[in-house]
């Protein structure tokens, strides 16, 4: 049963045919809400939940025809939804990418809840899509819109906004976590596209940027593995030039768990020199924990562990093994 939310009734429908012995049902929705609330809750226990994510790069590549980097570059542009991979044109890919982002999920959204203001929703998409991978939270989304958009829009509705975005599998994001106090911070957050494709779309392909692009796909590659995904954040004394004692914060990337597994990836797109180094491993020393600590870079040889224990890995080692986290 493609699409039921569309449908009236159907848990009615749903409970009777789940009554039969021999019938296995399947349902497809396109909104997280509607599948983790409704359904779960209506049918308390008796049905399982199977996300679907788009094309992983292994997955991409192992129907490419040309060379990884050619992928990769593709990829990175046009995102991993399967249609892309039917589209010889770059033309075609496009106006796929932006009938897609504009008719099926902006309308569904506004659709289904009820959104009388759809400017603001697509001003927030805007805002969001040119600032992927950078902390934020409502508040500091809303004085944007001050500031930028002049228009007022309170903390509250941003709020409501965003949860739609997650909802329909538009956005994910990732929660700030404090790895030496081992406590969640509420805000502020990082937000994710669940396809890049649709996010460079959304901006008319205009804001290319490698490094966050790069961010962007680790962090879906991990979700697609069924890593739990969160942002780290590190906290240390450290004396300054009077020798007085100073907090610093120090960022990871991605603080990952998967049952008892856990690793702490950073994101780097260039590791130049070694001072790129050492300020890519800075935060790593001050964790207090002997779980694996990775660089993930695109521009350097694969693998091979710095002095500090640190293992540094080529982005396409990453992507196309699925075992690369067990180095």
């Amino acid at each position: 049963m493609d699409e039921v939310q569309l449908l009236e009734s159907f848990e009615s429908v749903l409970n009777g045919l789940i009554r039969i012995g021999n019938v296995d049902v399947y349902v497809t929705g396109s909104n997280a809400k509607f599948l983790s609330k409704d359904v779960i809750t209506e049918f308390r226990g008796r049905g399982d939940e199977v996300r679907m994510h788009p094309l992983s790069f292994a997955e991409f590549m192992s129907v490419y025809s040309k060379s990884k980097y050619e992928g990769w570059n593709d990829y990175m542009l046009y995102g991993g939804l399967p249609s892309i991979l039917t589209y010889a044109e770059d033309e075609l890919k496009i106006s796929f990418l932006k009938a897609l982002f504009d008719e099926t999920y902006i309308q569904d959204i506004i659709g289904r809840n009820h959104i009388r203001n759809q400017d603001e929703l697509e001003d927030l998409l805007n805002i969001i899509s040119s600032a992927i991978g950078s902390l934020t939270n409502p508040k500091k989304l809303s004085d944007t819109f001050r500031s930028v958009k002049r228009k007022t829009i309170s903390p509250v509705t941003v709020k409501k906004y965003l949860d739609y975005l997650c909802d329909a599998f538009l956005i994910d994001k990732a929660m700030r976590y404090d790895i030496r106090g081992k406590k969640y911070i509420n805000t502020p957050l990082k937000y994710y596209f669940a396809d890049i494709g649709l996010r460079n779309a959304r901006l008319n392909f205009r804001q290319l940027e490698e490094t966050h692009t790069m961010e962007n796909i680790i962090y879906n590659e991990l979700r697609i593995r069924g890593y739990n995904v969160d942002v780290g954040l590190v906290v240390s004394a450290e004396k300054n030039k009077n020798g007085s004692s100073v907090k610093k914060q120090l960022e990871v990337d991605f603080v990952c768990n998967k049952g008892p597994k856990r690793c702490y990836i950073q994101s780097a797109y260039a590791i130049p020199d070694r001072e790129k180094l050492r300020q890519e491993e800075s935060a790593f020393g001050k964790i207090p924990d002997s779980f694996k600590k990775i660089i993930v870079a695109r521009d350097t040889v694969s693998p091979w562990y710095t002095d500090a224990g640190t293992l540094v890995m080529n982005v396409f080692d990453f992507l196309l093994n699925e075992n690369s986290l067990d180095f």
